[in-house]
């Protein structure tokens, strides 16, 4: 209905798990890496839980998505059943196929589900069970769960199980008569609420996904959003939905924090008082109460003053308001001219005190021949902070329009963005309305590198890649050059603990952010906005 009207190709805030609009908050993506990070794990259980609405199965759906292809993934949903049933449930999943007569013994269906994880095993696969809703399994289906994990080879675990669930799910495991179970979890993770810096990138995310060209919520609307959301995804998207719905039939081109109040309205059934109004109400109070003293000051005054006027006392001189940094509208309108793709780069190259050509090769040509390798990437802030290099952020204004500024400094409120000469430090939270995660970092890789270093190669860049980890580590840094099992470990360690993707592969993203933390010599940092 409003779709049209707001130049969308979709529903932006449908609440359906849909994996193209999953917004990847630092605590989410952490999330992700962990149940990739299950597949391949020795054994045991990886755990995620999170309140309603907050993304575990959108979570789950993206992960099933992502799968390598040597996984195999058993799927229950329904997990109020017995442990006959829920025996039975894993092995329709991976077609294991149970005698009618046999079903109802327990022993049975499991020497069957061992069989078939024997020859998975035996053909380089590898097996998770993912049961959702975990917090109402009984504890005879739990027992079961560990006892499955009971199945393995001399070396190896052969079930993965993962345990999606409501923040009860932790109570559950947390059981004296549990324990066992408990000590078998490898992982815990638990999704938080968003923040309000990430309530409002989610929405401009989903809205960019949608077909949205320009920003539809206000910066009011946002904030009021995250406030009657309480950062819970599912509640902004129909709280979102409804506002859209509001706007589209008051003929308003923007959602305001008051349609969003008024769609909060419409979805509890109450009514939502503004963020202000509670101060106003007692703001108002007190100042009647000041009125009302200052009337009966004055009436005694009047009474009691002595006739002669007192002499007149001069006011002390207004202080000077502080000046008023620009938004980050205003300083891209002013600087329209210095936030052109050449304009951008030849700020970016000077920072490694490399000369750029605008009418020369490509720019990362240009980069090559001087040294320098490109990497182009969609991420957070967080992910700019990982990586420490001054990038350069590809901007879209209300229009459309796109301009590129380079950020050279970020801290956890404002990023020194870099328009030509000019430079401002801008709020976080205004910065991103006008990102949606595109940024590009030059390195200096100290050999020359393979795009992908992988088990099985050998070589100096290699040998590079396992000085570098040990450095990290704080390890002697000698070693092979071969990538071998155990450099496949560490690399899978390094990206784990920095929520890269856990694939044990060391592409470019890896290697930019091993080479930032050894302290690559002349390179440049993004040093705090501040500085």
């Amino acid at each position: 209905m409003y779709m049209s009207f707001f130049g969308l190709a979709e529903k932006p805030f449908a609440i359906t798990p849909d994996p193209r609009y999953l917004y990847l908050s630092e605590r989410h993506a952490e999330a992700l890496a962990h149940l990739l990070y299950g597949i391949d794990d020795a054994g045991g259980f990886v755990q995620l839980t999170g309140e309603v609405g907050t993304g575990k199965t959108t979570m789950v759906r993206s992960f099933l998505g992502q799968l390598p292809a040597h996984a195999e993934v058993a799927l229950i949903l329904n997990p109020r059943i017995s442990p006959e049933e829920f025996l039975l449930a894993i092995c329709d999943e991976l077609h294991v196929a149970v005698p009618e007569a046999q079903r109802g013994s327990v022993k049975t269906i499991v020497d069957l589900l061992n069989a078939r994880l024997l020859d998975a095993h035996a053909h380089g696969r590898r097996v998770v069970v993912i049961v959702d809703e975990a917090q109402q399994l009984s504890a005879d289906v739990l027992e079961q769960v560990r006892l499955l994990t009971n199945l393995e080879t001399a070396t190896q675990k052969l079930l993965q199980i993962i345990l999606v669930g409501q923040p009860e799910l932790r109570e559950v495991l947390a059981r004296n008569d549990l324990r066992q179970l408990a000590q078998r979890i490898t992982g815990r993770y638990h999704l938080d609420p968003l923040s309000r810096p990430e309530s409002a990138a989610y929405v401009r995310h989903r809205l960019k996904v949608a077909g949205a060209s320009g920003e539809i919520f206000t910066p009011g609307a946002l904030g009021e959003l995250h406030r009657q959301a309480r950062g819970v995804p599912r509640l902004i998207n129909v709280i979102a939905d409804r506002a859209l719905l509001g706007a589209y039939a008051s003929e308003e081109a923007r959602v305001s924090a008051a349609l969003v109040r008024r769609a909060t309205a419409e979805v509890h059934g109450r009514g939502v008082a503004a963020r202000w109004l509670p101060w106003a109400i007692g703001g108002a109070a007190v100042l009647g109460l000041a009125l009302v003293a200052l009337s009966i000051g004055a009436a005694w005054h009047a009474r009691s003053a002595p006739p002669a006027a007192a002499p007149p006392v001069a006011a002390a001189p207004a202080a000077a308001p502080a000046p008023r940094l620009p938004t980050v509208a205003e300083f891209l309108a002013a600087h329209a001219a210095d936030t052109g793709t050449d304009t951008a780069f030849a700020r970016l190259f000077a920072l490694w005190s490399t000369p750029f050509d605008a009418h020369g090769a490509r720019p990362c040509e240009q980069a090559t021949a001087a040294g320098l390798e490109c990497l182009a990437q969609k991420g957070s802030f967080a992910q700019l902070k990982l990586l420490n290099r001054p990038a350069i952020l590809s901007l879209t204004r209300p229009d459309g329009s796109e301009q590129q500024v380079v950020i050279a400094g970020l801290d956890d409120q404002k990023a020194e963005i870099v328009a030509g000469n000019s430079t401002l430090r801008a709020d976080l939270l205004d910065l991103q309305r006008y990102w949606y995660g595109d940024f590009l970092v030059l390195w200096r890789p100290p050999l020359p590198m393979a795009r992908l270093l992988k088990p099985g190669m050998r070589g100096a860049e290699v040998r590079w890649l396992r000085q570098g980890l040990a450095a990290v580590r704080g390890e002697p840094t000698g070693g092979s050059d071969v990538y071998d099992k155990d450099l496949e470990r560490l690399v899978e360690d390094f990206q784990r603990s920095h929520r890269l993707t856990v694939d044990g592969i060391a592409g470019e993203q890896t290697q930019v952010l091993l080479d930032g933390l050894v302290g690559a010599p002349g390179a440049p940092t993004l040093r705090g906005s501040g500085g």
